[in-house]
């Protein structure tokens, strides 16, 4: 397990890996406004056990990569996107197997079908269709509890308090939870540690959410070529199921694994070694 900066175009993205370099390389992406801490050290370890050469990363503005002022990010949309192959030049790998979640998802979707030579498959989790559709998708929306936390967010912390931060972070995160319940102590454990370890929480919470999608696509999913997992919580509140089933319906020969009672978030740990199977087939036929 190493951790490093990789500095390119003038931008540096932190990263970590774990396992062999000769094995076959697969990106974590993470979501909006997450470091990578939450694709969980034991779950990076289980999934470079299976035979792969894991890396995660962060994402401008979050963790020790590059930031920008709050709500003044200083790059776009695409440059985001884009970040995974600065990742992969540096390290030197072709084609690599992409595992994105939420708007890492998105960001694997963007790739596959712009940069289709440089992914081997693609693994999305919890996420939602990112180009336009020949014809209205009619997907559900949040649910009604979380629709009214994000009218009404919390006030934002003292950014100097860590203890407050980190418990602002702990409840943010409260009501992406599915069925299952949330656990509060494994969550804690993880925002203390992305908040003792980022540059600008405020700019974490932020510049995500500010970007400028850039001009609309005409590309499809039915245009991916990429081998296509799609891993989706049965109750996901932020893009419920029917979203994942029509990323598995509109990519030729998605297949769909419904992740009993989780919600919008990383795979708990009690659900990685079918994850992790899940993935390691999946990656293992390419």
């Amino acid at each position: 397990m190493t951790e490093r900066i990789v500095t390119t175009d003038g931008v540096d993205l932190c990263i970590e890996a774990f396992g062999d370099p000769a094995d076959p390389t697969v990106l974590l992406i993470a979501g909006g406004a997450q470091s990578m801490v939450w694709w969980e050290t034991g779950f990076c370890r289980l999934l470079a056990g299976a035979g792969r050469h894991v890396v995660r990363y962060d994402h401008r503005d979050t963790g020790r990569s590059s930031n920008s002022l709050p709500g003044r990010p200083s790059y776009t949309a695409g440059e985001l996107v884009t970040d995974p192959l600065r990742i992969l030049d540096a390290l030197r790998v072709g084609r690599a197997h992409l595992v994105g979640l939420s708007m890492g998802g998105a960001i694997a979707q963007r790739l596959a079908l712009d940069h289709p030579d440089r992914v081997l498959t693609l693994c999305l989790a919890s996420t939602s269709p990112a180009v336009p559709a020949g014809r209205p998708r009619d997907l559900p929306p949040p649910i009604p509890r979380l629709r009214a936390v994000l009218a009404d967010p919390a006030p934002a912390p003292d950014w100097s308090d860590r203890d407050a931060v980190v418990a602002y972070r702990v409840e943010a995160e409260r009501p992406y939870a599915g069925s299952r319940g949330f656990d509060e102590p494994r969550c804690r454990l993880l925002a203390a540690q992305e908040v003792d370890r980022t540059r600008d929480m405020a700019a974490l919470l932020t510049n995500h959410f500010v970007l400028d999608d850039g001009p609309l696509t005409v590309a499809r999913l039915e245009e991916i070529a990429a081998p296509t997992l799609v891993l989706h919580g049965t109750t996901d509140p932020l893009f419920p199921i029917e979203h994942g089933r029509a990323l598995a319906a509109e990519i030729p020969g998605a297949q769909l694994l419904p992740l009993p009672s989780v919600g919008h978030q990383q795979p708990p740990p009690d659900l990685w070694p079918l994850v992790v199977s899940a993935i390691d087939g999946h990656t293992g036929r390419a």
